[in-house]
């Protein structure tokens, strides 16, 4: 048997244009217009699930997705730093976030370390090898970086180097114990 998880980066949202560390806000206008152009053109799944931001719940339902929240999909938690630009965050603290952006252990920030949300997906993975049929998830970029992680056998330190943009699709295919992947496609317009 052969699994498919097809992992949907949301669509843009002021926080994500401002670099700033998720705070619930909506997808932008321009990202909501970009997920319903690419609504219908994404494989059938025998399940979708989502991130519970806000902005997932939104760009899934754009793409006239219908998806069950699942709470091990969360993005990283920013603990105290979340709302907060990383420009402030550099200003007021920047020791804290070289020890965060360089120690995939560290959460100076009172949440989530890198390597913690690494572990969480790597756990997740572990359960969707095993499922009948795709597995369609829209999803944080943190989540994706931490599956591509997980997939690829990467140090936990390699989660930074990698770059998720919004409204592309991260596929993973394994079986037989191994995985596949086929990064960073960019959702097509119907």
């Amino acid at each position: 048997m052969t699994s498919r998880v097809l992992l949907v980066s949301p669509a843009t949202s002021p926080s994500l244009r401002q670099a700033r560390f998720d705070d619930g806000d909506a997808i932008d206008a321009g990202g909501a217009a970009g997920a319903r152009s690419a609504a219908g053109s994404l494989p059938a799944a025998a399940r979708v699930l989502l991130s519970p931001s806000r902005r997932c719940r939104q760009t899934a339902s754009a793409l006239g997705l219908d998806g069950v929240v699942a709470a091990e999909l969360t993005g990283l938690d920013p603990g105290r730093w979340r709302g907060r630009t990383l420009e402030e965050v550099m200003a007021t603290e920047p020791e804290a976030v070289g020890r965060w952006l360089t120690d995939p252990g560290c959460a100076p920030h009172g949440g989530e370390s890198v390597r913690d949300v690494c572990e969480r997906v790597g756990r997740w993975l572990d359960t969707a090898r095993d499922l009948d049929g795709r597995t369609l998830a829209v999803v944080e970029p943190e989540v994706v970086r931490a599956a591509v992680v997980r997939v690829l056998g990467l140090p936990a330190a390699g989660f930074w180097r990698l770059d998720i943009p919004p409204l592309t699709a991260t596929e993973l295919s394994g079986r037989a114990g191994r995985w596949n992947l086929r990064l960073g496609q960019p959702l097509a317009a119907r």
